[in-house]
């Protein structure tokens, strides 16, 4: 069998005294999009970050492509936290799209996607140019190579976002509410970007409020509050005939 791209067991996550994630348990198979809906404040952008050990788990497992990104098993069973640069190593496969753009303002558009092929893998430049500009050109920025950050509206800024994600050459794309951050004309476009990867077969997971995206493209939906799965399932089973009542009053507000 096949391992899935994602396996997450028993998860839970406090800040202090806070419960963040109840006991969580999901899996994501390879080439599947999932989608995880919910109220604010319900867990879902912490999940993500648990993922890629930008934040730890306090008990429970967390495998990508069958392994720990941030910890080792131990002959005794016990967990030990990897070094950074491992975990680096590890992480840089997972490639996150955050809200917030989080490009290097005093770099080219250009230099921004070449950076981390590479300082991380070591990628000789040339090789990298050659690279960022197909993967501007396939988010339709190619023409933008030159210019800088603060030149680009917040769509093209997204969209260069994901183009640096995607020069790691990634298994997993993670998407935290890709477009909140967007003025609603600027949303189509980064969707856009986002269905073209899903036609290609990048295994995705994606928190988002766009609820049309997710009932078109998700092969699973995820809805989350107060740190819990309530439900999932195909996007025509939750959004057309969701069972669990904190799925359906939320729903009833949101569409």
């Amino acid at each position: 069998m096949t391992t899935p791209m994602v396996e997450i067991d028993h998860v839970w996550k406090r800040f202090g005294t806070q419960i963040v994630l109840r006991d969580v348990n999901l899996t994501v198979e390879r080439n599947q999009i999932v989608c995880i809906i919910g109220p604010s404040g319900s867990g879902k952008s912490t999940l993500l970050r648990c993922i890629n050990h930008l934040e730890k788990i306090n008990s429970g497992d967390l495998l990508v492509d069958g392994e720990r990104v941030g910890y080792e098993q131990l002959a005794d069973g016990q967990l030990r936290e990897l070094p950074n640069r491992e975990i680096s190593t590890r992480r840089k496969h997972i490639g996150m799209v955050f809200q917030r753009f989080n490009l290097f303002p005093h770099l080219s558009i250009e230099q921004n996607v070449m950076e981390g092929p590479v300082q991380v893998s070591a990628t000789g430049r040339s090789e990298a140019k050659r690279a960022a500009h197909a993967l501007l050109a396939r988010v339709g920025l190619e023409d933008k190579a030159q210019s800088y950050p603060s030149r680009l509206s917040g769509g093209q800024q997204q969209r260069v976002a994901i183009a640096r994600a995607l020069a790691m050459e990634p298994k997993l794309m993670l998407f935290d509410e890709p477009t909140s951050a967007l003025d609603p004309e600027l949303v189509g476009e980064v969707l856009s970007v986002m269905k073209d990867l899903a036609g290609g077969g990048m295994t995705m997971i994606v928190v988002t409020h766009e609820m049309g995206f997710a009932a078109e493209l998700a092969d699973k939906v995820v809805f989350m509050d107060h740190g819990m799965i309530l439900e999932e399932g195909p996007p025509e089973q939750v959004f057309g005939a969701p069972r669990h009542p904190r799925t359906i009053e939320f729903l009833t507000r949101v569409q």
